[in-house]
């Protein structure tokens, strides 16, 4: 398994493999596929649960989902996503709740979205022997002052005041940051100006790492794909397609047969 150190180290060396898991099987799969990091994201409420955003995740949704993919991994490094809340109020809850999901999933790591806000709770954290994994750009958490999901650091402001938060980031303590939906330019920046790995999600290839929803890459979704995505299968029409068949094999008495009997 990489621990903290062996993923910081790989920075401008070796490209960083993220994916997501919400379960036991699917962690598995990863593990077995090679990925360096696996992240139980509040992702899970729009992908698990059929919520619109992450807004309505809880701590409890959080917890069932990583010990689900921890029971499916023995050595791949799991960081865990703080939940809306969570965090954010005072260093207190940041504390107990990160406190919890470390001890009750047994993850390596956890991941807070935000910038100089958030600064006094990453170091708490981090003092406390919690590995924080940062998330600036684009914060879905954020989505009802964004008023829906911009693309980020377009402007020189912006540019600016990203490089700026990904630097608090790196001195209070983190050891990556994902850097979400942002100009590839301002993404290429950013990456230059930390000495910590930048996880890029929609955010160009110059990062040193990438990061991808694996129901978005792996094509569940036919109504809805994100301009970042590539999808490397599509396994919503694999699933009709056999659906169907075992529809049809099971209305016309073809299945069950021999071979499926005792």
């Amino acid at each position: 398994m990489l621990n903290v150190s062996q993923i910081i180290s790989m920075k401008s060396k070796k490209k960083i493999v993220i994916l997501t898991a919400y379960d036991s099987l699917m962690a598995s799969l990863l593990e077995a596929s090679g990925v360096d990091i696996i992240l139980v994201g509040d992702s899970a409420g729009m992908i698990f649960a059929g919520h619109d955003t992450t807004i309505p995740v809880t701590m409890e949704d959080m917890l069932y989902h990583g010990k689900a993919v921890k029971r499916g991994t023995k050595d791949t490094f799991i960081v865990m996503d703080m939940p809306f809340m969570s965090y954010q109020a005072s260093v207190e809850e940041a504390l107990k709740n990160a406190g919890r999901l470390m001890k009750d999933t047994q993850a390596n790591a956890v991941k807070l979205e935000g910038g100089e806000e958030i600064i006094p709770q990453i170091k708490a954290l981090v003092k406390a022997g919690i590995p924080v994994m940062g998330h600036i750009g684009l914060q879905p958490q954020s989505v009802n002052i964004y008023g829906g999901y911009p693309v980020q650091g377009e402007s020189e402001k912006e540019k600016n005041e990203l490089i700026k938060s990904a630097k608090l980031l790196q001195e209070a303590g983190v050891f990556a940051i994902v850097l979400e939906k942002t100009k590839k330019e301002t993404a290429k920046a950013i990456t230059k100006s930390v000495r910590v790995p930048v996880i890029g999600i929609g955010a160009g290839k110059d990062c040193d790492g990438q990061v991808l929803v694996t129901q978005d890459m792996l094509g569940f979704f036919e109504k809805f794909s994100p301009k970042f995505v590539k999808k490397y299968e599509n396994i919503a029409r694999k699933i009709k397609k056999a659906v169907k068949t075992y529809a049809l094999e099971v209305r016309t008495g073809k299945f069950p047969g021999n071979k499926n009997s005792f």
